[in-house]
């Protein structure tokens, strides 16, 4: 569509329901970890479409895959047996150690189909109630946002779910004074993203596997925005050592496209029996060529990267926090995603950034996100720590 940006902007407000707060920028193209307008600004991108481009813009081993998959074919069906679908499979699971995977179109979706396997085991064994936690977000669907304490989210649109308990995260005693044999599963985000980047804490992720043990029930790992190396493992939760029952995973798997999937353990594998979950577009073929791709430069060649950069990036965040000691209360988070908690609130320091040309996010209100491409350089990061000082000086 060839119009100026003003028309653009007045068409998107005249055909589309607002439910976006976007950012003053119409783009024209992307490439690697740079956004480019219709005016010819060059941004540096440290959202990364959400968590999602993992590699950056276009990049060529994604888009080769994808072009070679659609001159294949697009879609066809899950009717059918599919060499993409059972080769990105396989290499996520062979790198996860999980049993089994169901292939959905989004972490929402993802964590639907969870939240159903969790109530089918726990009516197998009379258990009725699912606990979720203060802060955590897992879509904008029922089921979802019934695992969700965010009133915004939610005004208006009830009833929602019932037998679900929302605690508070990292409350050791609530866990203790709530979880009983009528508990058939926990949904946790170890390192929260909408939540302001906040991680579990090592005694209340101890306590929540000791209970477990005691009580017996499913624990779910939401992974869409912490997986697939994000944190430097492939999923956060290896920071801590646990292993759940179920791991929900989207954003970054589909290397820039629509995709999403739910790996459960073997004593899982039959919980669903055929005709009884599906999905139309979940596990589409090109989708799946993009992640096959996206996996393949990722593991292991680009490991080692992705740890020394985020090792650096720290040093910067902890450098600006000395810097800014009224304005940067804290740094949170591990690898590429990262959080800065701020006296203030965060979108005001968002919109400084455009105006240095960054890209970022707000989130939990005062907390400033970062999930940049994990293919990001020294140079990047030192352009953003110029960036985000003289944004921090404005505010």
């Amino acid at each position: 569509m060839k119009l100026d940006t003003a028309s653009l902007v007045e068409l998107e407000q005249k055909y589309i329901l607002q439910t976006y707060k976007r950012y003053p920028i119409v783009v024209d193209y992307a490439q690697g970890t740079r956004i480019f307008d219709k005016n010819g600004n060059e941004y540096l991108d440290f959202l990364a479409g959400i968590a999602v481009n993992l590699l950056g813009h276009s990049h060529p081993k994604i888009i080769q895959a994808v072009e070679n998959q659609i001159r294949r074919y697009m879609h066809l069906s899950n009717y059918f047996y599919q060499d993409v679908q059972i080769e990105l499979a396989e290499k996520i699971l062979t790198l996860s150690g999980y049993s089994k995977i169901f292939y959905t179109n989004s972490g929402a979706e993802a964590n639907e189909g969870a939240l159903k396997i969790v109530r089918r085991w726990g009516n197998q064994r009379n258990k009725k109630t699912v606990v979720a936690f203060t802060g955590g977000f897992h879509g904008r669907t029922y089921g979802a946002l019934s695992l969700m304490d965010k009133p915004h989210y939610k005004e208006l649109m009830g009833p929602f779910l019932d037998g679900i308990k929302i605690l508070t995260f990292n409350d050791v005693e609530a866990l203790k004074s709530t979880l009983s044999h009528d508990t058939a599963g926990v949904f946790i985000e170890f390192i929260q993203g909408e939540g302001g980047i906040s991680e579990a804490q090592e005694q209340f992720v101890q306590e929540l596997w000791e209970l477990k043990k005691k009580y017996n029930f499913l624990i779910v790992a939401d992974e869409v925005q912490s997986g697939i190396f994000r944190t430097g493992k492939l999923f956060a939760f290896q920071h801590w050592d646990v292993s759940p029952d179920i791991v929900t995973i989207a954003k970054g798997f589909g290397g820039g496209l629509p995709l999403g999937g739910i790996l459960v353990k073997s004593e899982l594998e039959k919980i669903f029996e055929k005709g009884m979950h599906g999905t139309t577009f979940g596990g589409n073929a090109v989708s799946c060529a993009a992640g096959i791709a996206n996996l393949n430069v990722i593991y292991p060649d680009l490991l080692d990267h992705i740890n020394s950069i985020s090792d650096y990036l720290d040093g910067i965040l902890q450098r600006i926090k000395q810097e800014f000691p009224e304005k940067v209360l804290e740094v949170r988070g591990r690898g590429l995603m990262r959080g800065l908690v701020l006296s203030f609130e965060a979108i005001r320091l968002v919109e400084k950034l455009i105006d240095e040309r960054i890209i970022t996010n707000a989130t939990a209100k005062n907390v400033l996100r970062l999930v940049p491409p994990l293919i990001i350089s020294k140079d990047d990061v030192d352009l953003f720590y110029i960036g985000l000082k003289n944004a921090l000086q404005k505010v």
